[in-house]
Parts: structure tokens; sequence; C-alpha cells
């Protein structure tokens, strides 16, 4: 199995980069969905979060109101701590599930936004990392997301830079283009790289050397 890390800044447009590769056939296992799986109703870690940090975190639907949440640990390390413990182990273990029901021939894309945060480069055949101007995401996460724009770039602060990005990152997307541009990037990533990359490790023989 091709195992593929795929990252980006908030507002980078990175989940439209694992769509396009989720319709080329790729397996996305989605760090945010299973994190919002995680504090759903019912869900493994919506207990101990309430517990933590108190019924102010939760919305009228009974979901962990996550902006509430966000906005509670964003400037507090310590809490922010607090809530990994509780939650991280729980999104490891459900995202090492989904990855080991990928077929042993398939292409497993990990759209996980702290890929570059974390450390975990190794983790994958493939890195990919989709690189936005700053100014180009704060303005999609004002008019997109509805964030004020204090809100967007103080979480574009705490992330990692774009330096960090690259040297993290096997193959570069930019995507301050038009939608229809990303779209094609991928297409022809897919194609020229991930697609022969996936065949030859089902082979198991090593890419041919550049003419």
């Amino acid at each position: 199995m091709l195992r593929v890390g795929l990252s980006g800044g908030i507002g980078s447009g990175k989940s439209s980069v694992a769509r396009a590769l989720a319709a080329r056939g790729a397996v996305i296992i989605d760090a945010d969905a299973i994190a919002r799986s995680v504090l759903a109703p019912g869900g493994p870690g919506t207990a101990a979060v309430l517990d933590r940090f108190g019924p102010g975190v939760v919305a009228a639907d009974g979901f962990v109101d996550r902006a509430a949440l966000a906005a509670r640990v964003f400037a507090d390390p310590g809490e922010l701590a607090a809530l990994e413990a509780i939650t991280h182990p729980l999104i490891w273990a459900e995202a090492a599930r989904q990855f080991a029901a990928v077929p042993p021939d398939g292409i497993a894309v990990h759209d996980m936004p702290l890929l570059v945060e974390k450390r975990m480069s190794a983790d994958y055949h493939l890195v990919v990392v989709v690189l936005t101007d700053s100014e180009t995401r704060v303005q999609r996460l004002v008019e997109q997301r509805g964030l004020a724009e204090d809100d967007a770039r103080a979480r574009i602060r705490v992330q990692a830079s774009d330096e960090q990005r690259r040297a993290a990152a096997d193959v570069l997307l930019t995507n301050d283009g038009s939608p229809q541009e990303l779209t094609a990037a991928t297409a022809a990533l897919w194609e020229s790289r991930i697609e022969p990359y996936a065949a030859n490790l089902a082979a198991r023989r090593p890419a041919r050397a550049p003419a």
C-alpha cells in the first residue's frame, strides 16, 4: 500500500486536493473528520473533554463546540496539551484502523493538517504539501468560513511556516490560482508520480532512473 501524507496550512486548499485524489481512486483518511467523530455526541472523547473543559464547550446540538474549544486552547499551551492528551490517542487509533482497511495494492492519502508540526514525514512514502500565499488564505478564511480576520491570522501564525513545509515536502502544489488549475495540477501529480509509485511498490520494483 502506498502511503501519501497530504498537508497544508489552514485555508490552503488541501481539502480540494484530497477530493481530487479521491476522485482518482485514492482512499482518504481525513484527520479532521476523525477528530470530529471523536468529539461527536457519544463519541469516545466527548465525555472526557466535557469533564475537563466544562459545559461551555458543548453546542446546542450536543456536539462539542469546536470553535469555542479552539478559542479556549489556542492561546494556552497547557490547555492545548490537555486536549491533545485526550483526543490524539483516539484519533491515532482510528487512523490506524482505517489504514489497515486499505487494500494492499491501494493508495492511502492521509489528510493530516499537523503533519509538519508533528514531524511525521517519515511515516509516508510521499509527502505532498499545498502552499498558498498567506494573504490569500486569510481572505478565504474570512469570506468562506466566516472567521474574523484577527482570528484567521492568529490561526495561521501558530501553524508551521512555509519554509518548514517546503523542507518536509516531497511534492509542492501551489494554490494561488484558480480551482481548475489546482485540480489540473493534482491530476498531473497523480498520473506522473503517485500512480507509478504505487505500481512500482506493488510490483516491488525500483523506479526507472531519468534518461
